[in-house]
């Protein structure tokens, strides 16, 4: 669902952005094809994340930086080995993260954004490490804002927050683009519009008038 225009009478002048699943290619489908890998059902790794307790817990601690990625890695190698497959905890997140790459077009997007005189913010859970590698993420954007930095993760209505306070800008002026519509749903509970990423063109669609940058 587009929520953007739900808020057409605002004024939005600044955008947050997600990292993976947006400027990468898709998280679910790169843990879909690591669950696959492991010889079972190939969505385990997403069932766990989503729906079991214990792993759920792993995640928003790691995302938030209460554990590291060693941690989160030995935990949830077991929590894999409850549930009949076999991962070893070293480099587990990496292996997870293995199928995804970084979307070029948007990273256009964005450089399209700040040359219109946006500016832009990246607001991520952190997973790992090994995300961010070969991307300057200083150079994308004119606020980077990271999960494990801050201590609190998305859909936190503070994490939005601080990326508004950074940028200098009202949530009411601001646009938020992610995957999932979750985040966007704590988005918008401090008054952030919202576009629901399914690939860069439809989200340059999405921002192209509103924000003076071409389709």
């Amino acid at each position: 669902m587009d929520t953007l225009s739900n808020a057409a009478e605002k004024t939005r002048t600044s955008v947050l952005v997600d990292f993976g699943g947006v400027i990468t290619s898709s998280v679910l489908q790169a843990f879909t094809d690591f669950g696959a890998s492991l010889g079972g059902d190939p969505r385990l790794p997403l069932e766990l994340l989503g729906r079991d307790q214990p792993s759920r817990a792993l995640l928003a601690d790691h995302e938030c930086g209460r554990i590291d990625t060693e941690a989160f890695e030995r935990g949830f190698a077991e929590r894999l080995r409850v549930h009949g497959a076999v991962a070893e905890a070293e480099g587990l997140t990496a292996r997870m993260q293995a199928g995804m790459s970084i979307d070029q077009e948007m990273l256009a997007l964005l450089g399209d954004l700040r040359v219109a005189g946006h500016p832009v913010a990246i607001v991520s859970n952190s997973f790992g490490t090994g995300t961010y590698d070969g991307v300057d993420l200083a150079a994308l954007a004119d606020v980077v804002v990271i999960s494990a930095v801050v201590g609190i993760r998305k859909p936190s209505r503070r994490i939005y927050s601080i990326a508004c306070e950074r940028l200098c800008v009202a949530p009411e002026e601001a646009v938020m683009i992610d995957d999932l519509q979750q985040n966007l749903d704590g988005a918008a509970r401090i008054g952030i519009g919202g576009v629901l990423h399914t690939g860069a063109a439809d989200t340059r669609r999405q921002l192209a008038e509103r924000f003076g940058i071409s389709t």
